[in-house]
Order: C-alpha cells, then structure tokens, then sequence
C-alpha cells in the first residue's frame, strides 16, 4: 500500500478530524503531514543523495509548523491536544 493511499488518508482524517469527511481541519492537516514526513525521512534513510525528496520533505516541515503554528495562535487547547496525540515534542 503507497504512503499516500486513499484508504490511509481517510484512516488520518476519521482519527485526527472531526469525521472521515474533515479534510480541512488543521488536526488533520497536520496528522498527514507528519505522516508524509516519516515516510520521507525513511526513504532519505535508504537514498541519501535524493535531493528533490529532502526539498519536499523540507517544505513539508515548514509547512506543519506553520499549521501549528497558526494552532497555537488560535486555540492553545486543540495544539496541545495535537501535539500530544501525535507525539511531535519529546
């Protein structure tokens, strides 16, 4: 099954949105993002001189924190709440 199949992209939005139909959402955003960047971060793992997927992989980063970013500006609940079930700080 591919990183960014349909099925596991409705598995993010149903557990990290308000329905499988919340696609918008900042949650779940982020949720896809982050799960992107593992499967980036493990391809890079194995290639290192691909240089268009560590560019994506970067732009993927910053566009999460600038999603939680936003979050955290906006409702400091619903980013902690995020922060905690997806396990981003340590």
């Amino acid at each position: 099954m591919s990183y960014n199949s349909a099925e596991k992209k409705q598995e993010i939005f149903s557990a990290y949105g308000k329905s499988k139909e919340d696609t918008g959402s900042a949650e779940s955003q982020i949720a896809l993002f982050s799960h992107r960047i593992s499967h980036l971060t493990g391809h890079l793992k194995a290639n290192k001189h691909d240089y268009g997927t560590q560019r994506a992989l970067l732009r993927l980063v910053g566009k999460r924190r600038s999603l939680l970013d936003y979050l955290k500006r906006t409702d400091i609940e619903r980013y902690r709440a995020i922060v905690k079930a997806l396990g981003l700080r340590k």
